[in-house]
């Protein structure tokens, strides 16, 4: 079954040296075109749009409903909405998303969801990286926002607290 992703775990992953994950873990990652533009068009000349544009296992598919689309775009922005589409269309097992209303809207059309943490979590119980917390503390200097409170629940759920 198909995964779809919307820009931010790419993103950060990519920001890592962490986006073979997902091809570790899923094989093909679907993105939609606004997915596309977000990552590679508008992030060009940096090191992770090039990692995210070279990578032979992200594909990108054109939505077809754009009044699902419209009407989605009232509470999240255009990557989002068409990654949900996307993950409708294409009856996904999973959506790779880390905006939290992103995540809500997601979860109501009865779609599974996970982020940039759920697949590092992964990665550490697979023993894929040696550290969480490591990899926590890199994806912070990207810019990537964690509470107090979930950092801790994190290393916690894997055994490093």
């Amino acid at each position: 079954m198909p995964v779809v992703s919307n820009s931010t775990p790419l993103i950060h992953l990519a920001k890592i040296g962490r986006l073979k994950l997902l091809r570790e873990f899923f094989g093909e990652v679907l993105i939609p075109e606004a997915v596309y533009r977000e990552c590679v068009l508008e992030g060009k000349g940096s090191k992770d749009a090039e990692l995210i544009e070279h990578a032979d296992w992200i594909r990108v598919k054109k939505i077809r409903e754009e009044t699902l689309k419209k009407s989605l775009m009232l509470e999240l922005d255009e990557g989002e909405s068409e990654a949900v589409v996307l993950a409708i269309e294409m009856k996904a097992n999973l959506v790779l998303m880390d905006d939290y209303d992103g995540r809500e809207v997601a979860r109501a059309l009865g779609l599974r969801v996970t982020g940039t943490i759920g697949v590092l979590l992964r990665a550490k119980f697979e023993g894929k990286i040696e550290s969480i917390k490591d990899e926590l503390e890199k994806l912070k200097k990207t810019g990537f926002w964690l509470s107090d409170g979930l950092y801790d629940r994190i290393l916690r759920e894997a055994g490093e607290l």
